[in-house]
């Protein structure tokens, strides 16, 4: 390792050049990263509402739908701004009255239910159908083009338009997330760091790492809008140690070479490079574990942040090194005394760690009952701006029609006339259900099959299957749609065992079964995995249990406060902040035990041995977790995407209750568990200094 060391400060220039060099393919993939705005798309593949969803698509051609509300339009400019949306690429077809029936001929010659379902005093409904998938570039291109012709008395709703809202915000709120994270971790930085400008050579590497990262998304296709908008950050936040461990090892070794700072910097490169890969499989594992989730916006998370931290680990033994020695006049011109005053508390935390050890296990009721009854919810666009034009589409839709969402139902085409009647008689029955429009229910007693055109009953109806649309009143993802839902499928196989039901609502009501089971699996393999590696480390059977269940404490404690402060979170949440927590800050608690390792090694007794190692590891896990803090804190505050927002508000507040529990619980648990760690640890017993 020595050797390789001292040929990346050999290399520095080349090493500079090239990781300069690097960053042009490295945007250019960025730039051609196709970003998926639609969650829903990462539900299983095999689950019949995602089957449905394809079946839709290759028997007709549609893959998504849109209502589209006109108010206080003449019923001639209704018609034309409908052949107007029709000339839109990508849009399949636009059902409204005139699809049926000549504008020369009444609306009252409908059947009078089917007249009130889309006719609501001066407001009129359209059913718009796309040729492509509900969260497909075309498909968003095409809700803008909708836009455009219509005005403000026009209100396009749907999953595909908060979709494409979801995408502008995320696209103009995203590049601020990163320079508001970069400010404050500069700001936290150069208070805590012995130099001005060393912090910007830190943000520097790191910031190289995260385009190399993101660049090479390429090759996995497409990520989701949530893994691009916390990428940068989340990055930045858990490699940050990385940084700062060089930088401390580099300033130590110079201590001990003075005047020979290539040689400094070979032996802090050897030393940083064991010590953070050892800190960074923890880190790893945690976001390896996102990929255990049947929802596979996990997987999608975890492969791309795992990639990043080994990226963030190459270039900090590599890039940051080259930086510091070719800036190494400036660094030093920059130099000052770090601002704030070194934290002594380790006489305080041993002297009093009986009642530091009670006050945790008094504090495991409320954060345990708080955790397991904090609400989550499933609707994510129900949290968006609602300014947002979909969310004010949906928001008119309900106001007028009391539409809350459509469900589609795929049906055998072989069912009798009377059959279909029977069945969409059935469902009009179930509460909430505004009405169901497919072939037969155009069809009144007075309206001949004869009138409805040809490439209308195509795109209703093959020889395989026939499309029916439900709408209904009730919300997506509320207790009411779900049960409709269950009710809708049960009618749906006693008249075609094989009919299935999809669009929003169903799948969310999926969603929310997959990730109840993803919760407990990841939390388990997280746990699972990081235990191992813990136990592999200190070759220890004890310290497994114990720097989990310290860290599991503060991970309760964190999303236990929901709670308590009435704070609904977004059921992505309550699955990857545990892993993601567990796996970036458990480092803390081994820093601090691989250093009680070391004084009782050397002979100190437990209460000594803790207050060395507690004053020599509080700073840098005080360092560590505030710059993980301010990554994540103020894009937590800024941002207007709620699923962002509580994200990297957990992920920060996360931070900070980890510091503690580590500073003040860890200790406690450690000297109480001292015997038991040294009858199931090897390696650890105490030297001859204590024994005799």
């Amino acid at each position: 390792m020595k050797g390789f060391a001292r040929a990346i400060v050999k290399s520095r220039f080349v090493i500079l050049l090239v990781s300069l060099a690097l960053l042009i393919p490295s945007g250019i993939g960025y730039l051609n990263t196709r970003v998926n705005y639609d969650i829903l798309t990462y539900l299983p593949k095999e689950i019949d509402t995602m089957v449905g969803q394809d079946i839709l698509m290759d028997e007709f051609g549609t893959g998504a739908f849109s209502m589209f509300m006109v108010k206080g339009m003449e019923e001639k400019d209704v018609s034309s701004l409908k052949k107007e949306i029709e000339k839109v690429d990508h849009v399949k077809k636009v059902l409204w009255y005139d699809s049926v029936m000549d504008l020369s001929v009444p609306m009252s010659f409908l059947p009078e239910d089917l007249y009130e379902k889309f006719n609501d005093g001066d407001c009129t409904l359209m059913i718009i159908m796309y040729d492509s998938s509900m969260s497909a570039d075309e498909t968003m291109d095409a809700v803008e083009e909708i836009r455009k012709l219509g005005n403000e008395q026009c209100f396009l709703s749907g999953m595909t338009a908060v979709v494409t809202d979801t995408k502008n915000l995320s696209n103009k709120e995203t590049p601020i997330y990163v320079l508001i994270a970069v400010l404050l971790s500069v700001l936290v930085l150069s208070i805590t760091m012995d130099s001005f400008i060393i912090p910007l050579f830190f943000l520097a590497s790191i910031g190289m790492a995260i385009v190399y990262n993101l660049g090479t998304n390429l090759f996995l296709g497409q990520i989701s809008y949530v893994t691009k908008a916390l990428a940068a950050v989340l990055q930045l936040g858990v490699t940050m140690d990385y940084s700062i461990f060089l930088w401390h090892s580099y300033e130590e070794e110079q201590t001990k070479n003075p005047g020979d700072k290539k040689e400094a910097m070979a032996n802090a490169i050897a030393q940083t490079f064991s010590s953070v890969v050892a800190s960074s499989i923890t880190t790893v594992a945690g976001f390896v574990a996102l990929c255990f989730m049947s929802f596979t916006l996990g997987l999608d998370l975890g492969i791309v942040m795992a990639k990043g931290v080994v990226i963030g680990v190459i270039s900090c033994v590599t890039i940051l090194p080259s930086m510091i020695l070719i800036f190494d006049k400036v660094i030093e011109k920059t130099k000052h005394r770090p601002l704030i005053p070194k934290i002594d508390i380790s006489d305080f935390v041993v002297k009093h760690y009986k009642l530091l050890l009670a006050l945790f296990i008094l504090l495991w009721i409320p954060a345990v009952y708080g955790y397991n009854h904090t609400d989550v919810y499933y609707n994510l666009d129900s949290t968006l701006p609602k300014e947002l034009p979909g969310v004010a589409a949906n928001e008119a839709l309900n106001e007028h029609f009391r539409l809350g969402t459509m469900h589609i139902v795929l049906a055998d085409s072989s069912l009798s006339q009377q059959e279909v009647l029977d069945m969409t008689h059935d469902m009009e029955a179930v509460d909430g259900v505004k009405g169901v429009l497919g072939l037969d229910s155009m069809m009144g007693p007075m309206f001949p099959a004869e009138f409805i055109p040809d490439d209308l009953v195509k795109d209703l109806k093959n020889d395989k299957y026939q499309l029916m649309l439900i709408t209904s009143e009730y919300a997506v993802a509320s207790e009411e749609v779900n049960e409709q839902c269950d009710r809708l499928n049960n009618i749906l196989k006693e008249y075609d065992p094989d009919g299935l039901l999809i669009g929003e609502a169903p799948c969310t009501k999926d969603l929310i079964e997959i990730t109840d089971d993803d919760f407990n699996r990841v939390n388990t393999v997280s746990i699972g995995i990081v235990a191992v590696i813990i136990l592999l480390v200190f070759r220890s059977l004890s310290l497994p249990f114990i720097l989990v269940f310290v860290i599991e404490f503060a991970i309760y404690m964190n999303m236990g406060l929901p709670y308590y402060t009435h704070t609904v979170l977004p059921f992505i949440a309550s699955i990857v902040i545990g892993t993601i927590q567990l796996g970036s800050t458990i480092d803390y608690a081994i820093l601090m035990t691989n250093r009680f390792k070391a004084e009782r090694v050397s002979g100190a007794d437990k209460y000594t041995a803790m207050k060395r190692a507690h004053k020599a590891s509080i700073q840098s896990v005080f360092v560590s977790a505030m710059s993980f803090f301010a990554a994540t804190f103020g894009v937590g505050l800024y941002s207007d995407i709620d699923l962002i927002s509580s994200l990297c508000t957990l992920m920060a507040r996360g931070a900070i209750i980890s510091m503690f529990t580590v500073v003040f619980v860890l200790p406690s648990m450690l000297i109480l568990c001292d015997g038991l760690i040294r009858h199931t640890s090897i390696g650890f017993k105490a030297g001859k200094k204590e024994n005799s």
